[in-house]
């Protein structure tokens, strides 16, 4: 049998002849005497459907304009950091009766705490549902890790994971304050002292607050008792939330306590620097400044229910055995997390 001609589908020209030129092969069979001549059939074009969207050709003015769009993105990126620093060395800025920077806060400190908080540690969030939305409340957590890097992750995860974007201002330690350089950055970061007078006045003007009332105790314990939480004070924090009404809301940080193993206390060099230990690691002081380096553990932050206040009666904030049973409460919950976090946890670094 003699082979059919195919007819290109593009090819209009095949398209409109009625009868095709006579193929030159031939089948097998053909070339015998006799044999009739080949049929030439014409084929007719398949059912038109729509094409797949990778083979529709692209023309040179349906091709996005990817570069003009990039360009300009650039552009906005410039512009906006010239008119920040104008702002900048102008001072046409604002910050608060604490020295909080919410511009410096979020265009520089938070990018450069972001490295660390998302590639270096690789937090992990949860229970970021349990901070309201608005208005004043308390995050309660443990402290831990020889410097107080586990604060400052605290208040990058709230910052870039809380859809309402809020903005969480820590209570810290006097020492923070007295030092060169941390004093204005921290200020700048919206921290203040770690006093019943400042978190009552931040919690009255509806700022979320972070407080760690283990302070030094927990920061600076050692290896040995790591997650093991230390006294809260005298249950400061709670007479602050009663009067406020704002809720607690316990947090359990795991993978702070591993970043620097103290495994010694310089106790005389501590007193002659004047502060609170002076740690003694596997790295520190024996690697001099790369002993500085924390390890990089795997974190995870858990913001737990919150327990509520504002069904207190405002006399309430004057109860001691009441202010004890609630510190009581957020300790065993904050306790709680962190074992039940340890258990489900596969490895200090991964």
């Amino acid at each position: 049998m003699a082979d059919a001609k195919v007819i290109p589908f593009d090819d209009d020209r095949s398209r409109g002849a009625a009868v095709q030129r006579p193929s030159r092969r031939r089948s097998a069979g053909s070339r015998r005497k006799g044999a009739e001549p080949a049929v030439v059939r014409e084929v007719q074009p398949l059912p038109s459907k729509a094409p797949a969207q990778d083979d529709v050709p692209v023309t040179r003015e349906e091709q996005p304009p990817q570069k003009a769009q990039d360009d300009g993105g650039i552009e906005r990126r410039i512009a906006g950091g010239l008119s920040f620093l104008r702002r900048r060395l102008t001072g046409d800025y604002d910050v608060d009766d604490f020295g909080y920077d919410e511009e410096l806060t979020d265009q520089v400190l938070m990018s450069l705490l972001r490295p660390v908080y998302e590639k270096y540690f690789r937090v992990e969030v949860k229970g970021i549902e349990n901070i309201p939305a608005q208005g004043g409340a308390l995050i309660v957590a443990n402290h831990s890790g020889t410097l107080p890097l586990d604060g400052l992750m605290m208040q990058v995860a709230v910052h870039d994971n809380h859809p309402a974007g809020r903005h969480l201002r820590l209570l810290a330690a006097d020492l923070v304050f007295m030092l060169p350089v941390v004093n204005e950055l921290a200020r700048k970061l919206g921290h203040t002292l770690a006093c019943a007078e400042d978190a009552q006045r931040l919690l009255g003007q509806g700022e979320l607050v972070g407080v760690m009332p283990e302070g030094f105790k927990g920061i600076g314990k050692p290896f040995s008792e790591r997650y093991k939480l230390q006294r809260f004070g005298r249950g400061g924090f709670v007479s602050t939330a009663l009067r406020n009404g704002a809720p607690i809301i316990p947090c359990s940080i795991v993978g702070a306590e591993e970043i620097y193993p103290m495994i010694g206390n310089a106790k005389t060099l501590a007193r002659l620097l004047g502060f609170p230990y002076f740690p003694i690691t596997p790295t520190f002081p024996w690697l001099g400044p790369l002993g500085g380096i924390p390890l990089p553990t795997k974190w995870t932050i858990q913001f737990g229910e919150p327990i509520l206040t504002d069904g207190y009666p405002p006399e309430a904030a004057e109860d001691p055995m009441l202010m004890f049973n609630l510190t009581d409460q957020v300790r065993e919950q904050i306790q709680h997390t962190l074992y039940k976090l340890l258990v489900q946890r596969r490895s200090v670094f991964f």
